[in-house]
């Protein structure tokens, strides 16, 4: 019985959507020119997972990681990711899943990002992306342009009280009717205890900040980090810069919420070209 999770075998769905002309786009473009064979190789030396946590087949890991790279180059959270998968042919194409069969949910998409980072290899994985970009001259870092991006965390807060015993109620007996009577409450107001508040305009988030740099001429990702939300975006320019491995001399563009006295010093000193925007009170010097 061929895999179900298979594209390349799949039903009817699939073969009703190879027959159908579709104009080019630029995912036949990334999946023409790059050999996945080394990603194929590495993910199944590092990862070894062919079963789930219940005892199924496992989801093919080259497939979750080209899921991975829709969601950077599409800018997609993991819900967003999983709609996708459900409804775009050219989607499902890419990443190798069958139209005939489900496709993963955005908490199996988020627990494989998850395990790939702990483990330390999707920085790995996302370099050796970009090195076959440049090879084949679609990626040339001549530049990048920095910004970030909101991440809203799927455990949305709520208050949670629990009441817990002193240790000298809990020791006392349960007839003794002068045993003492304290309590200690604990207040949470989520699971996720990473994520922060911050607001964007009227709207307020509760969540992660994405810091990514992409190179000006494609769009394509040189590197990138995630802080909690409250992380100002200023603070994180140059290490966000340096993951990108630019050549001396590249130019760095951002907005003017990035504008300040020590980024245009750091940037300088690094030997960057500055074109972060000036704020309007605070115009080049002459």
């Amino acid at each position: 019985m061929a895999n179900r999770f298979e594209s390349r075998r799949g039903g009817f769905a699939d073969m009703a959507a190879a027959s159908r002309r579709h104009r080019k786009t630029f995912l036949d473009d990334i999946d023409q020119i790059m050999d996945w064979k080394p990603f194929e190789g590495f993910l199944k030396k590092k990862l070894r997972r062919h079963r789930d946590a219940v005892g199924n087949p496992a989801y093919p890991a080259l497939g979750m990681f080209k899921i991975l790279l829709l969601q950077r180059w599409h800018d997609l959270s993991d819900q967003k990711a999983a709609e996708a998968m459900e409804d775009r042919i050219s989607f499902c194409r890419f990443a190798g899943f069958s139209l005939d069969h489900e496709s993963p949910d955005a908490s199996t998409i988020c627990r494989f990002r998850n395990h790939l980072e702990e483990r330390g290899l999707l920085v790995k994985l996302f370099n050796m992306i970009n090195d076959q970009l440049e090879a084949h001259g679609i990626l040339v870092r001549t530049g990048s342009s920095v910004d970030a991006t909101l991440i809203p965390s799927s455990r949305h807060p709520r208050k949670v009280e629990e009441v817990i015993p002193d240790e000298l109620a809990r020791d006392q007996d349960d007839d003794n009717d002068d045993r003492p009577t304290g309590y200690t409450v604990e207040t949470s107001y989520s699971d996720d205890t990473d994520a922060r508040w911050t607001r964007k305009g009227k709207v307020f988030c509760y969540g992660y900040k994405g810091h990514i740099a992409v190179d000006t001429g494609h769009g394509f990702i040189l590197g990138g980090h995630a802080t909690a939300a409250n992380r100002a975006d200023c603070r994180e320019i140059m290490n966000v810069v340096k993951a990108s491995g630019l050549k001396e001399g590249a130019p760095v563009l951002a907005d003017k919420g990035y504008s300040s006295a020590d980024n245009r010093c750091d940037l300088e000193k690094s030997g960057y070209f500055d074109l972060i925007m000036y704020k309007a009170c605070n115009p080049p010097l002459k």
